[in-house]
């Protein structure tokens, strides 16, 4: 009986076990020991990505003309780079390898929490062009002008929507596809972020991009509002099921900030500037403006939701064994 499970675990299951530990580990390692924000290859992108940008976006150009070109720029970024990694991952002679290389370095901002701690302290000491300097390589918002309540609101609406397009989207394609689906939604996205368009000069550049990574991340989004919404009972679920009105370019993100703020009562959202130029960003009011001690009580929320989601690829393998080792009984 015991030949027969272990059997069933190595040949049937075995594959299974193994993406299961290389997405377990790639979770923990980009948690606990993070790349450095510079030596990170999607940063590396994202430059690339703004110096074609520099010399193919022409915003004088009609909004028609300027979707395709930030169409074909998508293309002509993407598409080389995810080929030749998704080549070399069906080439690789220890595949598991490469793909939990492929998964770690697709969650970059993973240790954002550490930042978000950091950031609090500088606050604390009144120290806010420390906390600008620490805050500016993660938001693609101007940091030079926000006061002590900009700077909060900034890092917990970083906190609340950053897991998005890395932890549960990382699980969520991995599950789907493998690596290679989670490498071109966390391109796609790093575009998105790289282009942004909530900022005028890419509003029609970015379309493309910014339609399809909403699309992409639509679920991943919403299972990631669940994984918050649990944490603030019944009021906070009713959340999941309303629709909330703000600027197009932050649909998909609004249901965790206002989920978040909710669960803290407090107010997040508000203007805010690119470029030196205003855009306005409705308010999410649940409660007064945050201040520094309020990021310690999002640093706990977002990772109780990310410890949910650890959870779950941590039991359903253990569930899956128990499962088979039923079938032999």
């Amino acid at each position: 009986m015991h030949s027969s499970f272990y059997q069933q675990l190595v040949e049937i299951d075995g594959a299974l076990f193994e993406g299961f530990l290389v997405l377990f580990f790639a979770l923990l390692l980009a948690r606990l020991a993070p790349l450095p924000r510079e030596m990170q290859p999607l940063i590396w992108f994202s430059h690339l990505a703004k110096q074609l940008a520099a010399k193919v976006n022409r915003p004088e150009r009609a909004p028609s003309q300027q979707a395709t070109a930030g169409f074909l720029a998508m293309l002509l970024l993407v598409f080389p780079f995810w080929a030749i990694i998704t080549f070399l991952l069906e080439l690789a002679a220890f595949p598991w390898f490469f793909e939990f290389l492929v998964l770690y370095l697709c969650l970059t901002d993973a240790g954002f929490s550490q930042v978000a701690d950091e950031i609090a302290k500088a606050l604390k000491r009144e120290d806010n062009a420390s906390a600008k300097k620490l805050l500016q390589p993660w938001i693609v918002r101007d940091t030079d002008n926000l006061s002590e309540v900009g700077l909060t609101k900034a890092t917990i609406e970083k906190l609340a929507t950053a897991p998005i397009y890395g932890t549960a989207s990382t699980i969520f394609f991995f599950a789907i596809a493998g690596a290679p689906m989670v490498l071109a939604v966390r391109m796609i996205k790093q575009l998105e972020l790289s282009w942004p368009p909530i900022q005028p000069k890419y509003q029609h550049f970015c379309r493309s991009v910014h339609v399809i990574s909403t699309a992409l991340l639509a679920i991943p989004a919403w299972l990631w509002s669940l994984s918050i919404a649990i944490q603030g009972g019944p009021k906070a679920l009713a959340l999941l099921f309303r629709t909330s009105k703000n600027h197009p370019a932050l649909r998909g993100y609004v249901m965790s900030v206002s989920l978040v703020a909710n669960i803290l009562r407090i107010e997040l959202g508000g203007p805010q500037k690119f470029s030196g130029q205003r855009i306005d960003v409705a308010k999410i009011v649940y409660g007064p403006q945050p201040h520094q001690e309020m990021i310690a009580p999002a640093v706990k929320l977002a990772s109780r939701a990310c410890a949910i989601w650890f959870s779950f690829i941590t039991f359903l393998p253990i569930i899956w064994a128990g499962l088979r080792w039923l079938q032999t009984l």
